[in-house]
């Protein structure tokens, strides 16, 4: 398999860390998001993903043209079905819904406020200030993060992880999620059930192994 992917992209960081979870090799190519007016935009890559985004995941075991999958939500389920050792996914289908919301308040309601397309827009075409840019970022991952915090630390599913005391779907998403708030100085003090399962997580190979400053475009 083939991984086409940057260092600091959330979503990229979503896929490495479900292929190592399950403990699936894979080659990385590398996509600079800000070289050359962002290498996503170059032909060649846009024949694979035709929105210009990370990840693109190349499966040589699909014919056809399916093989280039993209979104990392749909890859990482695809990786689910696909390669069923160590589900990322709990059995019981309230429990699946359960985890899918989860990950799904983070890659839906949060993400997408604060990713590199959207936080470059503010600065070059509406002329925001870099602080304010930042208090922006942190305005909406701190506001996300809080309520996700609320749902987790009343719910008896929860465990050593979101659900149970496996990782899975839901910290695929958290993880990275939790990397870039650091990297904004946000506000994760009233976020223990959170900071507690992220530093859990944080201890496991497959996603110290899936971290940005591992990766071999890493800067």
């Amino acid at each position: 398999m083939q991984l086409y992917s940057y260092f600091r992209s959330s979503a990229a960081y979503r896929v490495r860390i479900a292929l190592n979870l399950k403990d699936l090799a894979y080659e990385t190519v590398p996509v600079h998001l800000l070289k050359q007016g962002g290498e996503q935009h170059l032909p060649e890559f846009r024949a694979l993903s035709s929105d210009a985004l990370v990840p693109v995941l190349i499966d040589e075991s699909i014919v056809g043209d399916g093989s280039a999958l993209t979104q990392s939500l749909a890859i990482i389920e695809y990786l689910d079905e696909q390669y069923p050792q160590f589900p990322l996914l709990p059995h019981a289908p309230a429990d699946r819904a359960w985890v899918r919301s989860l990950a799904l308040s983070i890659a839906c309601e949060i993400h997408p406020l604060n990713n590199l397309r959207v936080l470059r827009y503010l600065v070059r075409q509406l002329k925001v200030s870099e602080e304010d840019k930042n208090a922006w970022y942190r305005h909406w991952c701190e506001q996300g993060l809080s309520a996700l915090e609320a749902r987790l630390a009343t719910d008896q599913r929860v465990g050593q992880f979101c659900h149970g005391d496996q990782p899975g779907l839901a910290e695929c998403c958290l993880v990275p999620q939790i990397f870039n708030a650091q990297r904004f100085d946000c506000d994760l003090s009233n976020m223990p059930t959170i900071m507690r399962i992220f530093n859990a997580c944080e201890e496991l190979e497959a996603f110290a192994a899936a971290a940005p400053a591992r990766q071999p475009d890493a800067e």
